[in-house]
């Protein structure tokens, strides 16, 4: 026997429990089924989409992150150009295998730069898609994969994340129906990160530092159409 089998073999002595026992696999899988939903926090029940996007985006801006809004897809590498200028910032984007950024019109931006795969140490400026996002409190969901690996999320200091507004949602649970519907049930990417602005922590002095775990700069781009 494995350790692991040694593990939930006590478990099962413990709860008096059989490991055939049908009725409790039964039990369980109903419950798996149900995909029981927790109550929603009044800050986002009953509201609108369009008051989930308002509370979203003040959120993220209330946590240090920059938004910016396209009024469709092919606004998005103007937004970002601009926003790279303004922050003279390089105009070199590394960014994963996602179908949707790949087909953004980036040749009207002439002059930034694309490299696609895993973010590396050197790397400045990031952009991923995200899966979801959180009116709730305020949070990114972003799935791993090789169409945005997670090293985009946390190597770059600026990290740029496209999101279309029909992905935001209010509590968790939606979040979480997305990603199953994009995914399948019971399947899972490796990683899902929720993130919640740029980096900061008050550990060292009770001192705001920014950039401390990941990007000092986030900045949100929310398309409409």
């Amino acid at each position: 026997m494995s350790n692991r089998d040694i593990i939930f073999g006590k478990i099962a002595t413990g709860l008096k429990a059989l490991r055939d026992d049908k009725t409790r696999q039964a039990t369980v899988d109903s419950r798996i089924a149900a995909k029981f939903r927790h109550p929603t926090p009044a800050r986002v029940a009953g509201r609108s989409h369009d008051e989930h996007v308002a509370l979203f985006k003040s959120h993220m801006t209330g946590q240090s992150a920059t938004i910016l809004d396209a009024a469709t897809a092919a606004d998005v590498p103007a937004l970002i150009a601009g926003y790279l200028r303004q922050n003279n910032l390089p105009a070199r984007l590394t960014v994963g295998e996602d179908a949707y950024l790949a087909n953004l019109p980036w040749a009207t931006e002439p002059t930034l730069e694309r490299r696609q795969g895993r973010a590396q140490p050197t790397d400045e400026v990031s952009v991923s898609h995200a899966s979801a996002a959180v009116a709730e409190t305020g949070t990114l969901v972003m799935a791993s994969g090789p169409d945005n690996p997670v090293t985009l999320n946390f190597l770059p200091e600026t990290h740029i994340v496209v999101l279309e507004v029909k992905d935001v949602v209010g509590p968790y649970e939606d979040a979480w129906m997305k990603i199953r519907a994009r995914f399948g049930d019971r399947t899972m990417p490796r990683t899902i990160n929720m993130i919640s602005g740029p980096s900061r922590t008050g550990d060292i002095g009770g001192k705001l530092v920014m950039g401390a775990h990941g990007p000092r700069r986030m900045c949100v781009v929310v398309v409409k159409g």
